[in-house]
């Protein structure tokens, strides 16, 4: 079965795990199996007076909808773009007197989409939104209480002169929302702004070690003429070499976490049991467990006395994150860094995780020469756990590369950045703006790693020169949020 735009893949079923992708022909790293805009997409509601609403991008200065005074966009054309799916939420949301949750406004514009289309195969859609799992009949009781209040929530909002579905459908509505929102992402990759259904994306069967990833494009609308503008849209893109026949498959969950615990947050998010090889083998559970070898290798009670102390840690450190108490953050680490270093293993997750946070904290408060320490060691953990074309594994390898570059460490710096560059060209694809933004630095790093191996003496006369008469690039605030994750779910 294949559709338009859609002929390098077939919807086939799969043994134990219902409907899955498959590869009609070759592809190679980096190529791009499809592209598929969002059948219906919002911003979070937090987010929705900083984010254009088309495009999903962050911007300064946002144009906002005069009719409904909530919506913003980019500019003219975004909200011209956008007139299509808002025109009946616009009137809604007057009518209704202010904006519902983001989970009623999605669920409202698919149910306005089947209104104006039909609930069958929209163009380019391998499968229709009737057909898509929505779970409802696994959800616990928790889960089925918020439910019932989304669709009071819809039935409230939704206009008595559009056309009537039955509790049912709408409930199917909600259970795919559920268990298939895509998290979308700002341009630069780095913050989950909001939700969106892309069908054909959500045939793709989960694996730990994928031979896909997703990567939202958030389009681009700033050529002159409209024949150039791209539209917003996720991408799914080969990691290794994939064969004729071969299934489609992408990572729902972080893999730097040991099997088990991916397997429970499968099986509470997703109501399937993981039986992938990685979970079977326990493929790197090792590593992520590691402990220091050699002749004083700590006993067992002191390697989970020290896990125990990692993890109360973590708490800590993410009450102090939410209070703003950057220098206590640093202080919890450099603690738990003291206790893990002789027993925890350099790959050991635990050890990982305070680094991270470290690395990403000190570079926050300019403190780069002991960030740039951190986000080594982490970088070099992860190069032994993740797959080389991981997406997470990138981003972490740019961050590192940049803290080493304001830390004055340029050859490594420019290595990593280099590392990064290539690992983000297969994940994201040349024109994505994260690699654009990491391309300006690659090529600017490489000209100042020549002039440092020409003249030092010079190369940092230089360096200080030019940070004195420009303001200091300030590292984004650390975010208490994971890298944004594939598929959203409701807290």
């Amino acid at each position: 079965m294949t559709k338009g735009g859609m002929e390098s893949v077939e919807v086939f079923t799969t043994e134990g795990k219902g409907r899955g992708l498959k590869a009609q022909k070759e592809f190679l790293p980096g190529d791009v199996i499809f592209a598929e805009p969002a059948y219906a997409a919002v911003v979070f509601d937090s987010l929705t007076h900083v984010i254009c609403h088309t495009c999903f991008k962050r911007q300064e200065r946002l144009h906002r909808c005069g009719q409904c005074k909530f919506a913003y966009y980019c500019d003219r054309t975004c909200q011209r773009a956008a007139w299509l799916n808002h025109k009946n939420e616009c009137s809604a949301i007057k009518r209704h007197g202010k904006a519902p949750s983001e989970n009623i406004r999605l669920a409202a514009r698919i149910l306005w989409k089947i209104e104006r289309e039909g609930s069958g195969l929209s163009e380019g859609c391998l499968v229709s939104i009737d057909e898509l799992q929505n779970h409802v009949d696994s959800f616990g009781e928790e889960e089925k209480k918020d439910l019932r209040t989304d669709v009071e929530s819809f039935l409230e909002f939704w206009p008595p002169h559009c056309q009537q579905f039955g509790m049912q459908f709408i409930s199917h509505i909600f259970g795919v929302i559920s268990c298939n929102g895509f998290t979308l992402s700002d341009q630069r990759g780095l913050q989950a702004v909001g939700v969106g259904i892309f069908p054909n994306l959500c045939q793709a069967n989960h694996d730990c070690w994928p031979n896909c990833t997703v990567v939202f494009n958030n389009g681009n609308h700033e050529a002159v003429r409209s024949m150039f503008h791209t539209q917003m849209r996720i991408e799914l893109r080969a990691l290794s070499k994939i064969s004729p026949g071969d299934e489609l498959t992408v990572s729902y969950v972080d893999f730097l976490n040991l099997s088990e615990e991916r397997r429970k947050q499968l099986k509470k998010q997703y109501y399937f049991d993981c039986s992938c090889e990685h979970c079977k083998k326990q493929v790197k559970d090792d590593l992520m467990l590691a402990v220091k070898a050699g002749e004083s290798k700590p006993s067992a009670d002191t390697v989970k006395e020290v896990i125990q102390f990692s993890k109360d840690t973590l708490e800590k450190i993410n009450k102090a994150r939410m209070e703003g108490l950057y220098h206590e953050v640093v202080k919890l680490c450099r603690d738990c860094l003291q206790k893990q270093e002789p027993v925890l293993g350099d790959t050991n997750i635990y050890l990982l995780r305070i680094l991270s946070i470290a690395s990403e904290v000190l570079s926050y408060l300019q403190m780069f020469e002991e960030a740039a320490d951190y986000a080594k060691r982490m970088v070099d953990g992860y190069l032994k756990i993740y797959h080389p074309n991981n997406a997470q594994l990138g981003m972490a390898v740019m961050r590192a590369g940049v803290t080493h570059w304001h830390a004055g460490l340029i050859e490594a710096g420019h290595g990593l950045i280099c590392k990064a560059y290539a690992i983000l060209l297969i994940t994201h694809g040349p024109s994505h703006p994260i690699t654009k933004d990491l391309e300006a630095m690659r090529v600017q790093t490489e000209m100042e790693l020549r002039l440092f191996q020409q003249n030092e003496f010079m190369y940092y006369k230089m360096r200080e020169a030019a940070l004195k008469n420009q303001k200091i690039q300030v590292m984004p605030e650390p975010s208490n949020e994971n890298a944004p994750g594939l598929f959203h779910k409701k807290e």
